[in-house]
């Protein structure tokens, strides 16, 4: 006799289903089986179906260096494919100061360099105001080095109440040589 299973559903939970298998062995034995539930795990929304908020409406930004074909625009609000980069070398700062205080669930941020084997750390850190002090969100480090790990995307989920300022500071590489700081897009909820 060859194995056969039959399943029957025994109770609905909220997008999962409880099943029992009746499981026979070759020479038709009954053969024990565990109860099992297969769950559907609600899937976090990829970066492109959040509801962003409108950085163009809601801040004005201030950056320390921008190549004029790579404008910060192109990262917080346009074309993925362009982003912003530096006119200089050297760490380099992104600072949006929110037109009234935000409150932030998430920040997601992509990064990109095909050409350079590198080393670069970030801070993003926030303020109530312009003019008070910075509470660092987060201090990170990433090999860039092509072809393998050419991509940095980070998605911070976060609670952030009353933030008048959020700044972005990049060191392009903490190797001190001479690259230049880009963002490929930058995503505020």
């Amino acid at each position: 006799m060859s194995r056969r299973a039959t399943s029957r559903p025994s109770r609905e939970h909220s997008g999962s289903t409880d099943t029992h298998h009746d499981t026979y062995s070759a020479d038709g034995r009954k053969v024990e089986c565990m109860r099992k539930r297969v769950v559907r795990v609600p899937q976090i929304a990829p970066a492109w179906d959040q509801g962003w908020l409108d950085v163009d409406q809601a801040a004005s930004v201030e950056v320390s260096s921008e190549d004029q074909n790579y404008p910060i625009e192109s990262a917080l609000l346009g074309d993925e494919q362009r982003g912003w980069h530096a006119a200089e070398p050297g760490t380099q700062t992104i600072r949006l100061i929110f037109d009234s205080p935000q409150r932030l669930k998430r920040i997601w941020l992509a990064f990109e360099d095909r050409e350079a084997f590198r080393t670069q750390e970030f801070v993003l850190r926030w303020s109530s105001d312009v003019g008070q002090p910075f509470r660092e969100i987060v201090r990170q480090q990433w090999n860039f080095s092509s072809p393998g790990a050419v991509r940095e995307i980070e998605d911070y989920a976060v609670d952030l109440v009353d933030v008048g300022v959020l700044e972005l500071i990049i060191v392009p590489d903490k190797s001190g040589a001479e690259a230049r700081a880009s963002l490929v897009k930058m995503r505020l909820s």
